[in-house]
């Protein structure tokens, strides 16, 4: 059994996620829809979901990153983010691995550093699956309720 976080109900593009990025506040929503956006096209095994209220990337079915929406700001969050590289010292937290990068409207971060903190988690996460993800077939995940039934 690895050590990775797994969530095998992420899909390659979850309405959830979408419909959870239209509801955030105006001055929060652009921080968090470009920040997803950049996960969603760290690579074309990138899998989402909706996981503990807020939209996780993956890569296959393992976590990397993640994004969600406080009173006043954004965290851009990284499961394994004490373990990568921050010469701009971006990341916050004091997890064992949990460490994320607090955005607010209005003030500047540099955004080609979490750039390349969001392209480093996920090329670590793909590195921890040995580059070669867990394929997640339609038959072991699990279902979903059905809405209105």
């Amino acid at each position: 059994m690895d050590d990775l976080f797994r969530l095998p109900a992420a899909i390659p593009h979850d309405p959830a996620v979408d419909a959870w990025l239209l509801a955030q506040r105006d001055d929060l929503r652009p921080l968090a829809e470009a920040w997803f956006a950049r996960m969603r096209k760290a690579g074309s095994d990138v899998r989402e979901l909706m996981h503990d209220g807020c939209p996780t990337a993956c890569v296959a079915d393992a976590a990397f990153a993640y994004v969600n929406a406080y009173r006043d700001h954004v965290n851009v969050g990284f499961f394994y983010g004490a373990l990568l590289k921050d010469p701009a010292q971006l990341l916050e937290g004091t997890g064992r691995r949990g460490r994320h990068v607090k955005l607010w409207p209005g003030r500047a971060v540099d955004a080609a550093a979490l750039a390349r903190l969001v392209d480093a988690a996920y090329a670590d996460m793909r590195e921890r699956l040995g580059a070669r993800p867990r394929a997640v077939s339609p038959e072991s995940r699990p279902r979903r309720a059905s809405r209105g039934a």
